[in-house]
């Protein structure tokens, strides 16, 4: 008993930290705050701006594009800032705080019509927005690896992680429709109307969102970090350093793109589909986008033994064929008019789904990875500026969503005032919901057969950082 003691505590000390289920339930609490504000922002802001705030699709389009832009200046400043600094109450997990109240009343302010129109009122406020998410999100995603170097602890940490993340996915695709309506019962089926319906379901889920920072901020416990002395020289030209010498953060940045634009065109695509293409309502709006969301509470928890059975690439290509085959099926269902049933729609979506949350969840995984194969290759852990770098990706992906649904609908025709839309315009609908996003998910396959750090050499390279160290 003694000799296994002393071995736990070696083990420790080498950074490979053990962790409660409590402390992994805390730090997904984290990602499910945001998911409760950021997903509402992805899901529902593009049709809030073109059905209710009154923008035109292509100029709230254009509008989505600049922000990710800005983001692409403003995420290595973040960074880089988070590296250098040690603030009073831990490097990373002081900012679920500091950032996480701007961000809870810029998310009230961007679902506020007090400036029904008015499109430098959208610019300011979806900056703000961007700006605070950032200044949340790029600590959040560096206090992942800053827990424990233990490979099996980080897939753990990640599928409780992304099980939470989803529960703010059902949370918001499920509930927004739902809570709108009970905020104002004679709201129309297509959620066009009462503005002050939007902003009150906003304010609700904000303040959720803020409750739930402070929950992931009590659990954290950052014990894998640089000291003061290694990181005070960081700077933000080391973002492109990183880039240029860590062939796998390189890879996994790629992926980030194709699999965040995939995800980002199909949310926002989700309530025209059914609103125009299959003239339903908000119930089934929220079974619809319920469904992105409940494979989540199957799967996620199966991830270690999946991975176990199949490994990591493995596990990456059955569920990205798997997110496809979905796609498939909803396209098939769409357009032959005998199978045009809603219970096969949401079959399709449950199978699309399901490949996507496994796949794109356990991407996060391997973040920790490549910001210990940089510290292995130039000896610092520079964890904010791999998360600003990952995050400048994964925006770039979401800007792809937020300007390619727009322009689609404003090449079809879509008439916003119009019940019933053109031929034209619902197989525009079809081909953002279903057509693009299995491409991009094509082109994440053969992304993602290029990452090569198997649990072995990633657990063989921790053990030679702590023996460095030491």
């Amino acid at each position: 008993m003694k000799n296994t003691l002393k071995s736990e505590k070696l083990t420790e000390s080498k950074g490979f930290y053990k962790l409660s289920m409590l402390q992994c339930v805390g730090f997904g609490s984290g990602d499910l705050a945001q998911n409760l504000i950021y997903q509402t922002i992805s899901m529902y802001l593009l049709f809030f701006y073109t059905n209710v705030y009154g923008l035109d699709p292509a100029v709230a389009a254009v509008m989505f594009l600049i922000v990710r832009i800005i983001d692409v200046i403003w995420d290595p400043l973040v960074g880089t800032f988070v590296d250098k600094h040690n603030p009073k109450f831990g490097k990373y997990r002081s900012y679920l705080i500091l950032g996480g109240i701007p961000l809870t009343g810029f998310a009230l302010l961007c679902f506020w019509n007090g400036f029904s129109g008015s499109l430098v009122y959208a610019y300011v406020t979806y900056v703000g927005l961007s700006m605070c998410y950032t200044l949340v999100n790029v600590p959040y995603g560096a206090l992942n690896a800053s827990l424990t170097r233990d490979t099996s602890e980080i897939t753990k940490l990640t599928s409780v992680r992304m099980f939470m993340a989803n529960i703010g996915g059902l949370a918001v695709g499920m509930g927004i429709p739902v809570v709108l309506r009970m905020f104002d019962p004679m709201e129309t089926e297509d959620m066009s109307v009462n503005d002050g319906a939007w902003f009150k379901t906003m304010a609700l889920y904000g303040a959720a969102g803020m409750g739930l920072l402070i929950f992931c901020f009590s659990q954290c416990r950052e014990r894998v970090v640089m000291d003061k002395s290694e990181t005070e020289n960081v700077k933000v030209s080391d973002l492109w350093m990183e880039f240029v010498h860590n062939r796998p953060l390189r890879v996994l940045a790629f992926f980030f793109i194709t699999a965040f634009a995939m995800m980002a065109i199909g949310n926002a695509a989700g309530a025209y589909y059914i609103n125009y293409n299959l003239h339903g309502g908000a119930g089934e709006l929220s079974i619809f986008m319920g469904l992105g969301s409940i494979p989540a509470f199957i799967f996620m928890p199966m991830i270690p033994a999946i991975k176990k059975v199949v490994g990591k690439r493995g596990m990456f290509n059955i569920f990205l064929i798997i997110a496809i085959i979905g796609m498939g099926m909803l396209y098939a269902v769409s357009v032959i008019p005998s199978l045009r049933h809603m219970w096969l729609v949401y079959v399709a979506q449950f199978i699309k789904s399901t490949g996507v949350i496994v796949a794109t969840g356990y991407m996060w995984a391997l973040v920790p990875e490549v910001i210990s194969f940089g510290e292995y290759t130039h000896g610092r852990r520079i964890s904010g500026i791999v998360n600003a770098l990952t995050g400048i990706f994964y925006k770039a992906g979401m800007a792809l969503g937020g300007v390619v649904p727009g322009l689609v609908l404003a090449f079809v025709g879509f008439e916003k005032e119009a019940t019933e839309q053109t031929v034209f315009a619902q197989q525009g609908i079809l081909w953002l919901v279903a057509v693009i996003p299995a491409m991009l998910l094509l082109v994440a396959m053969f992304i993602i057969s290029r990452y090569e750090l198997d649990d072995d050499r990633i657990d063989d390279i921790n053990r030679i950082i702590e023996q460095r160290n030491k």
